[in-house]
């Protein structure tokens, strides 16, 4: 019994003392602050904030619909005196509660100040992630009693419809005011548009034909735009070519073509910005727009049908001065869609924030060496969060800056993600290269040289020394340090896509004097590795083995003695899988039955590879080339002198020159051509040989033409040596022909043969129907020329290049021009009248 009184008494005791307690926090927690009641929306500046602030008393307020994508660990309620951004940082915790949770979703929860903490002593409260030193989303609150707070955009609207999974409406109205404010807001890339608008009421089907749409998105610089769009039809937008009128995807003003000052534009911007990888753009429209040709009127009480979609969009060029949506494409309800809508009615179907799968949405430059990096300054988008781009720099690699933004912006690498020299505010940083020195401008650059070596952190900070928060990130990466190899040693592995009873890997340029590796399966299931020195030329199989980077050896004429692989210089690789394989002696049968086209190009100390570029491009244009030359331009210069000598005046020759001279010289530039990629010239070739002939056939003609014996007059036998030339003249040319289309065809087999392009063999016969064609017409054009003489003359003989044959006009002499003129003359004369001034 005793025992009971004196556990009564204690109990009695507790509870006075939390009455006590909670009385004098009572006390303190007074309603006495101008500041109760007040009420306002978080300003989104990071992690898809959303939410709205309700202060309670003098200690504690509320947030409900939060919204907020995870942050790290340190992200707190915090307090400063302003928004600027020193003030910020020079900030402090109200409460002690953190916000380390995966993600809010429309959360509501109280939060107690600290209680040293009051609210007089706040100006701007924020959600700060102490970490990034950044700012998640913030509310100003009054000053000194006043009900101004700052203009500060608010994304909290009153209504909010999921479109799709990545793409959002959400819209305030005012009937009053005959206006809707609507925010399109999609986890999409920068490049893409977001369209919502409504269609005709009084179409069924077909709803984006005749559809008032607002196009959204952003410039190539990041600056949000809206314009008013009108569907004629599917199609993007074009000027007719019959009176250019619009037709298509097109903004409203493209229909008027701004002739008549017409206000047909009625789509306001309101306000955009790209956070997290979300777009949002918010715009105002009238409910009843002026504009009654292109813009529906939007009855807030009724059912109407909307549509949206999602797509790339094309920027302006020199043609055009509009940004133009493409098609959407994509499956319905995710790319594009409709639905009912009454703007009238809540509707709040969002369900926290939207999270894009690259939240980062930074862009990424890779440090390269040889490749400065110029350091300037611009306009800041998303301060005073992380800017753009993050930069990738590798161990052991020099990074060269030319530093040309002002002379009071010094450069430099710290170890502090603020910059703006961490001692004056008390704290620590590592410099690792620049400082004050560091400074310049465009026309005299300072240029910085930093290697980051095996002691430089993963992740540092490239940023001004006067200023805080200039620059951001640069992730160190392991590079070409000689230590990052495993004891001079490095391990490869490869895997055979193709089922095989080997597979091979070798390092050089081909198959001959090539170090190779060769794993195979054995009979026991074992898997089997062997080294080869090559100076001749059922499963899948992965081999992995590691070998040093320099092998040791006394006899360096040994073969194995210049197997060195380089890490800072591209590796070229080889390989080949085949049926069969052994360590013993090897046989036809250990031949390969696949293998590599052309070597690749490994980057070892970056973990990448690329194809060896192939001559095939280049032989295709050599190839062209000459198939230009003897296929077309050669052979036609022949016929004309062969069967348009009937034509009046000298037009034949005329084309036969220019024919031929151009022909020889597209022969000479594609021999250039091959000649430069392929460096040398192998005469060793059939088709080499060929090609030699075939341009020294077609030199000689040009000065076998200049040689020319005079023509013999009217009547006259020609001279021995004009009959010795004109054979000498047709039989070399028409050789030229038969070697240059040699040349062709060997050509092509070379092609198919050395660098195994597969449609050879289509071309081959292309290339035969063509000279079949060529040879059909001049069988034809023989033959009829033959009929036509045998008629005029009678049967008689006829040889290759007839003598007898006028020759017409030679342009390379007068004198024979002005003979021939006289020859032809009718005797018939006229009576001509020249001015006298002429």
């Amino acid at each position: 019994m005793y025992n009971s009184k004196i556990f009564l008494l204690i109990l009695l005791f507790l509870i006075n003392s939390i009455a006590s307690s909670n009385a004098d926090s009572g006390q303190k927690c007074s309603n006495t602050s101008s500041l109760v009641g007040f009420e306002s929306n978080f300003t989104m500046v990071r992690h898809q904030l959303r939410g709205h602030l309700k202060i309670l008393d003098g200690c504690s307020f509320q947030v409900t619909g939060f919204d907020m994508l995870s942050g790290s660990s340190e992200v707190v309620f915090w307090g400063a005196v302003s928004l600027n951004f020193s003030d910020l940082t020079s900030g402090f915790p109200i409460s002690g509660q953190r916000l380390n949770q995966t993600a809010y979703k429309n959360a509501s929860f109280s939060v107690q100040l600290l209680p040293h903490i009051t609210w007089d002593q706040i100006n701007a409260l924020s959600i700060w992630d102490i970490a990034s030193t950044s700012d998640f989303g913030h509310v100003s609150l009054p000053q000194n009693g006043s009900d101004s707070v700052s203009n500060s955009v608010h994304t909290v609207f009153d209504n909010c419809k999921n479109l799709s999974d990545n793409y959002r409406a959400r819209w305030n109205l005012n009937v009053d005011e005959n206006w809707i404010e609507i925010g399109l807001e999609a986890a999409a890339p920068t490049t893409y548009y977001m369209a919502f608008g409504w269609a005709n009421p009084n179409r069924t089907k077909e709803l984006m034909s005749e559809a008032d749409v607002t196009v959204a998105s952003f410039t190539e610089e990041g600056r949000p735009f809206v314009d008013d769009f009108y569907i004629t039809a599917y199609s993007e937008c074009k000027l007719s070519s019959k009176d250019r009128t619009a037709i298509g995807v097109c903004p409203d003003v493209v229909y008027e073509n701004s002739k008549n000052g017409m206000m047909v534009n009625n789509t306001r911007l309101v306000y955009g910005h790209r956070r997290d990888g979300v777009s949002l753009i918010m715009f105002r429209k009238p409910l009843n727009s002026t504009d009654k040709k292109y813009d529906l009127p939007v009855y807030p009480n009724e059912d109407m049908r909307v549509i949206w979609a999602l797509g790339l969009m094309k920027p302006p060029n020199e043609n055009r001065s509009h940004f133009l949506p493409q098609f959407h494409g994509g499956p319905e309800k995710v790319a594009y869609g409709h639905l009912v809508l009454n703007v009238s009615e809540k509707v709040d179907d969002c369900f926290g924030p939207l999270d894009a799968d690259d939240n980062e949405d930074q862009e990424l430059i890779i440090a390269d060496t040889g490749v400065p990096l110029v350091v300037t300054t611009g306009e800041v988008l998303h301060y005073p969060n992380p800017p753009t781009p993050v930069l990738r720099v590798e161990r052991g690699v020099p990074v060269k800056f030319l530093v040309q933004a002002g002379h009071d912006v010094a450069f430099y690498i710290t170890s502090d993600s603020l910059g703006g020299n961490a001692t004056l505010r008390n704290a620590t940083e590592t410099i690792y290269s620049g400082g004050p020195e560091a400074e310049g401008v465009v026309a005299n650059p300072h240029e910085l040289i930093w290697v980051p070596d095996r002691n430089t952190p993963d992740q540092v900070y490239y940023q001004s020394l006067y200023q805080e928060k200039m620059g951001w990130k640069v992730q160190v990466v392991d590079g070409a340090l000689s230590d990052m190899y495993n004891n001079n040693s490095i391990t490869i592995a490869a895997h055979g896509v193709k089922k095989s009873g080997y597979l091979a890997i070798g390092f050089g340029s081909g198959m001959v004097n090539s170090y190779a590796y060769v794993g195979w399966i054995g009979d026991t299931g074992k898997g089997h590795l062997n080294t080869y020195w090559i100076d001749g030329k059922h499963g899948i199989i992965t081999l992995e083995f590691t070998r040093l980077l320099k092998p040791s050896c006394n006899q360096n004429d040994k073969p194995e003695c210049k197997n060195i692989v380089d890490p800072t210089t591209p590796l070229k690789v080889i390989w080949a899988m085949g049926s069969k394989w052994t360590d013993e002696h090897l046989s036809e049968k250990n031949m390969h039955t696949v293998t590599s086209q052309r070597p690749v190009q490994v980057l070892l100390i970056r973990g990448s590879s690329e194809a060896e570029q192939g001559l095939q491009p280049v032989l295709a244009v050599h190839g062209f080339m000459m198939f230009l030359a003897w296929g077309i331009l050669i052979p036609g210069g022949i016929l004309a002198a062969r069967y348009l000598k009937h034509v009046n005046g000298d037009g034949w020759y005329q084309i036969h020159i220019y024919l031929q001279y151009s022909g020889l010289a597209i022969i000479l530039l594609g021999v250039l051509f091959a000649v430069a990629e392929l460096r040398g010239v192998y005469v060793s070739l059939l088709h080499v040989k060929l090609g030699i002939a075939a341009i020294v056939f077609a030199s000689v003609q040009p000065m076998n033409a200049y040689l020319r014996p005079e023509k013999p007059a009217n009547g006259e036998d020609s001279s021995t040596k004009r009959s010795i030339w004109e054979y000498f003249h047709v039989i070399i040319g028409r050789g030229a022909i038969a070697v240059g289309i040699a040349a062709l065809f060997t050509g092509m087999k070379h092609l198919g043969e050395r660098y195994k392009v597969e449609n050879v063999h289509d071309l081959s016969w292309v290339l035969i129907t063509w000279f079949l064609i060529a040879a059909s017409t001049v069988i034809y054009l023989e033959y009829h020329e033959r009929q036509q003489r045998d008629r005029l003359q009678g049967r008689s003989n006829w040889v290759l290049g007839n003598a007898e044959e006028e020759d017409s006009i030679d342009v390379l002499s007068q004198n024979d021009a002005s003979t021939r003129k006289g020859s032809q003359s009718s005797g018939v004369i006229e009576v001509q009248l020249e001015p006298l001034n002429r």
